[in-house]
């Protein structure tokens, strides 16, 4: 087995790669170099990379804020349901709760709660994606033991774990002609989502999702364009981007206005938002009762 700090050829393996780098520098990123074909982008806008259904399906979601009247039937809701929970975990620790609201005075609750955005009530399934330590901690003690308090660690774990699984219920929707949307604004106002969901200290509410089916406008709404894979892909380490980089990755956002003006206004908009410092500042609530592990 090979892996960080096994012993290859009577060197560790992490010190061989130190060698390496010293000895042969490090190299800008070059798909040719590595036997990678430069992306063609307009076979790539015409979606002749998508090989089969699921990776075609895959390019053509996007996130759906407006629904039909069309109603979501239960075998369909248990389908995406059973999907979500497929998807990979942890150990096998399933590292999440979902919530499936169906309270109409709940969904206009959340309206309010996560930005006043009202396609929330509208959704025909609402599901909200929870890490959950607490249902592992509470087994812990059921079974005699005496677990040590969950840490910022196992928290990621169980994000990443949630997050995973709500995937999978997107794309599940997907493949049903169902469309969906990401509520990352679950993650502000800590103390009144706490209490609205009854989330105790070791659950936290890593993401939401609305569903419908989308109306003819959103079907032919173009998806927003992504980067290119060399601005997104990097070989072996990390690498800083220079401002002629960081240019050329966005030079999607500015065919109509400079780089400045399009940073500028973006900064403010997201990063600088109101919106964005409180789920910073919720978050930190979330996070206190985990950092008591590492106090």
């Amino acid at each position: 087995m090979k892996g960080y700090g096994v012993k290859e050829n009577g060197m560790e393996q992490h010190d061989k790669r130190e060698h390496d780098r010293k000895e042969y520098g490090m190299k800008e990123y070059s798909m040719k170099e590595h036997d990678m074909e430069e992306p063609d982008m307009e076979k790539y806008d015409k979606k002749e990379h998508a090989v089969n259904e699921v990776i075609r399906s895959l390019h053509e979601r996007k996130s759906v804020r407006v629904f039909t009247d069309q109603e979501i039937t239960a075998e369909q809701k248990e389908a995406i349901l059973y999907a979500a929970m497929a998807a990979p975990t942890a150990g096998n620790q399933q590292l999440y709760t979902i919530l499936d609201i169906q309270d109409e005075a709940l969904k206009k609750r959340l309206v309010v709660t996560c930005d006043d955005q009202p396609f929330i009530a509208r959704a025909k399934l609402v599901l909200l994606f929870c890490a959950d330590l607490q249902k592992w901690v509470d087994a812990f003690v059921e079974g005699g033991c005496e677990p040590r308090e969950p840490g910022v660690g196992d928290l990621l774990l169980a994000v990443s774990d949630a997050n995973i699984a709500a995937q999978n219920a997107v794309t599940a929707a997907q493949s049903l002609g169902i469309g969906s949307c990401y509520i990352g604004d679950i993650m502000e106002n800590c103390e009144i989502h706490r209490e609205l969901l009854g989330l105790p200290a070791y659950v936290f509410p890593a993401a939401m999702l609305v569903f419908g089916y989308p109306t003819r406008q959103q079907q032919e709404r173009p998806k927003p364009e992504r980067c290119r894979l060399e601005d997104i892909v990097q070989v072996d380490r990390y690498r800083r981007r220079d401002g002629a980089k960081l240019r050329r990755m966005f030079e999607k956002e500015c065919r109509h206005q400079s780089f400045e003006e399009w940073i500028q206004r973006f900064c403010a908009r997201k990063y600088d938002s109101d919106f964005s410092r409180e789920m910073t500042r919720s978050v930190g609530v979330y996070l206190e009762a985990f950092q008591k592990a590492g106090g």
